[in-house]
């Protein structure tokens, strides 16, 4: 009778992969074998635990869910792209992908606040300039404040909430107040982007949700934080923020690093499942200004250590050989390096950031695709 009973379930199981139009044997040994290899782990687990004499249902779940963090920690993922960059030179003191495509997330939020403190350096908009709340702009989808149809939002808090909050719906309050509508603001976004540079970015919306056309490069994302300080150092310090209260709600960031390296001073998350955890970090320590990029991360705290781990390692290597930032040395950048400088012109032993740059200088190739 178990082997009449198995016949038809083997049946059943080659018809339903038949259906779905995939090849039966190999779909067969495929998840056979995905069954063993989560067996043979799930059995050494339980041995493990039960060994112990401490076996509940809540023990197994909380070992499971260590391994996987550690797997997740320990695997390189595709979508991981990372940099570390001399603000005041341009040099590229360390890369891995970071001229292939990834998603930004709501690192595109820096460039909605690049074109809001734009709109307020010029004057046409204050900081107390009250914003109507869209039907639209309502409905985004967490993270975001909560805000209502009809409601009107100040500048200041909508930038606040951009950087502490990561908030969608502020997002799309700023992109229809400055641009009128959302595909304009975002058409102003990537033209801002190639203004700077960053020519292999394209924006679609405000905020970061997912879009399959959205897409940046760790390098452009560099240009970006860069341009940030130099052209709005009256408004930089919003990204040291870490808390802000609105509508009688107190809301704290998630941005650790801030509080982990000394002399962070910015800038921004950034997570959808497409993208993975990403990170941009600007770091002031004595005569050193850096910039780092983290993209593709595998979890919060696996980016966060990544981030730490590069910009302590690149400033203790400053710190033992003084000359090595404003060295000519090509033979001192990474061999995977694209490009020595992010832009070239710049003088190597001198300048604050604050000078002009030749962002036309880099050119890198697109890599990866998006995945």
């Amino acid at each position: 009778m178990r082997s009449i009973t198995r016949f038809f379930f083997a049946i059943l199981v080659v018809m339903s992969f038949t259906t779905a139009g995939v090849l039966p044997s190999e779909s067969l040994a495929a998840t056979q074998k995905q069954i063993s290899s989560k067996q043979k782990t799930g059995l050494k687990s339980t041995k493990k635990i039960a060994k112990s004499g401490k076996f509940t249902k809540k023990t197994a779940e909380k070992s499971s869910a260590k391994r996987k963090r550690l797997a997740a920690i320990d695997r390189p993922d595709a979508r991981y792209a990372a940099l570390v960059v001399d603000a005041n030179t341009g040099k590229v003191l360390y890369q891995q992908n970071a001229g292939a495509l990834r998603y930004p997330a709501s690192l595109t939020k820096m460039m909605t606040l690049y074109l809001t403190f734009d709109a307020l350096k010029h004057g046409r908009m204050t900081l107390d300039t009250q914003m109507p709340v869209s039907a639209k702009a309502a409905s985004q989808p967490q993270t975001n404040i909560s805000l209502d149809e009809g409601d009107r939002l100040s500048m200041r808090t909508a930038i606040e909430s951009l950087v502490v909050r990561s908030a969608n719906d502020s997002s799309m309050v700023l992109a229809e107040a400055i641009g009128k509508t959302e595909w304009n603001f975002a058409l102003m976004m990537t033209q801002k982007a190639r203004e700077l540079g960053m020519r292999n970015t394209v924006f679609r919306n405000p905020n970061g949700l997912p879009d399959n056309s959205q897409h940046t490069t760790a390098y452009d994302m560099a240009k970006l934080a860069i341009a940030l300080r130099r052209d709005f150092p009256e408004y930089y310090h919003y990204f040291k923020k870490t808390s802000f209260t609105y509508n009688g709600v107190d809301y704290t960031g998630h941005n650790r690093v801030l509080a982990r390296i000394e002399g962070a001073d910015g800038l921004k998350t950034g997570f959808i499942r497409a993208s993975g955890f990403n990170l941009v970090t600007s770091v002031k320590r004595g005569g050193v200004n850096l910039v780092g990029v983290v993209m593709g991360g595998s979890t919060a705290q696996a980016r966060d250590n990544q981030m730490v781990s590069m910009l302590e390692g690149t400033i203790a290597q400053l710190e033992t050989s003084k000359n090595s930032v404003a060295s000519d040395k090509r033979s001192e950048v990474s061999p995977e390096s694209e490009t020595a400088y992010l832009y070239p012109d710049v003088p190597r032993d001198e300048g604050s950031g604050s000078g002009d740059v030749n962002y036309d200088a880099l050119t890198p190739a697109a890599g990866a695709p998006i995945q």
